[in-house]
């Protein structure tokens, strides 16, 4: 007996991957940090990975991807993720916004001194056929900026200047 994956139009597509994205960002900012629970609701199990695009580190598998959460969570345990801006094409969504948190261990050679911290992000989140399960994160943003927070060398950004609403249409 043969199945045939199911198939989608764009359009289902982007709403399906929009779903998932959505949930992630919901399970990423729950207080409770479930790593298993994002990664069975929203990951594929297979050629999953996450890319940290301003330390050109890429974390492959689903151990990779679970460590970043780890680092990340231990990090930034009370972190939360704003999304302001949204853009959508099959096999992709795109995302603009901010994260706030407290730095509470070290982040690479910066050890934690308890600072608030606010910086700008952008991310993809990419897909394969299925359009309901992640197989890749890649995030970027400033890390002197980030960096120079944690040390206390820089305030956390409050505003920004491209979290307006898009003039031209879109989310």
């Amino acid at each position: 007996m043969t199945t045939t994956a199911p198939t989608y139009t764009d359009q289902e597509r982007i709403e399906l991957q929009r779903k998932c994205v959505q949930e992630h960002i919901a399970l990423e900012n729950h207080p409770d940090h479930n790593i298993s629970q994002v990664m069975a609701e929203t990951f594929a199990t297979e050629n999953v990975f996450y890319d940290v695009v301003p330390g050109n580190v890429r974390m492959t598998g689903p151990e990779g991807v679970v460590g970043f959460y780890e680092m990340l969570f231990s990090v930034l345990p009370d972190i939360h993720i704003e999304v302001l801006h949204q853009y959508d094409v099959p096999g992709c969504c795109v995302l603009e916004g901010y994260v706030t948190g407290t730095h509470s261990a070290p982040f690479g050679e910066v050890q934690p001194l308890g600072k608030k911290i606010s910086f700008p992000f952008a991310a993809m989140y990419l897909f394969a056929e299925d359009p309901t399960k992640l197989v890749a994160e890649r995030a970027y943003w400033d890390n002197e900026n980030l960096a120079a927070q944690m040390r206390g060398d820089a305030e956390p950004l409050e505003s920004y200047v491209w979290a307006a609403p898009n003039p031209f249409g879109g989310h």
